[in-house]
């Protein structure tokens, strides 16, 4: 199931070690910046549909650690975590992000809000420790479960707004 902007998601390759996405929102910058400030909201958009969040911890400020993990439909868990790194409010946060089932390849990721009208422009940019690892990750099915997480991203942010 798309959103009305669902079609405005882009994924492409950059250079050996990016990944950047981008996609609007019918919502001001400011409420989708805080729908990745708490678990009680990321729990609410955080992954495909199927998957179900069964633990969350976020600690939000510069220097603090945040894990979720998730559980799909025959009992596969999946667990994520990282580290804050930059975060300006309203405007970017920069974390690293390691899946647990590859320890040790941490990618770097920062996203960027831009308003214009209204409307927000979320651009996130992946950074892979190596090649190897950045095309593993957009070979993993990244684009559609990215797309899918960013629809239910919208339908929160226009719920709050």
């Amino acid at each position: 199931m798309g959103t009305r902007n669902s079609d405005t998601f882009r994924l492409k390759l950059v250079g050996d070690l990016e990944i950047e996405m981008t996609r609007e929102f019918d919502a001001p910058k400011h409420l989708v910046f805080l729908a990745h400030t708490s678990c009680e909201h990321m729990k609410r958009w955080w992954g495909p549909r199927r998957m179900e969040i069964v633990e969350c911890s976020l600690d939000f400020r510069v220097g603090g650690k945040w894990r979720i993990v998730q559980r799909d439909p025959n009992g596969n868990v999946y667990a994520f975590r990282g580290e804050y790194r930059e975060i300006v409010a309203n405007e970017r946060i920069t974390w690293t992000f390691e899946y647990e089932g590859m320890p040790g390849s941490i990618a770097v990721e920062a996203m960027t809000l831009t308003e214009k009208n209204g409307r927000t422009t979320l651009k996130a940019i992946s950074r892979a420790p190596d090649k190897e690892s950045r095309d593993g990750m957009a070979a993993s099915g990244m684009e559609a479960g990215a797309r899918e997480t960013w629809d239910r991203l919208e339908e929160l942010v226009v719920e709050l707004n």
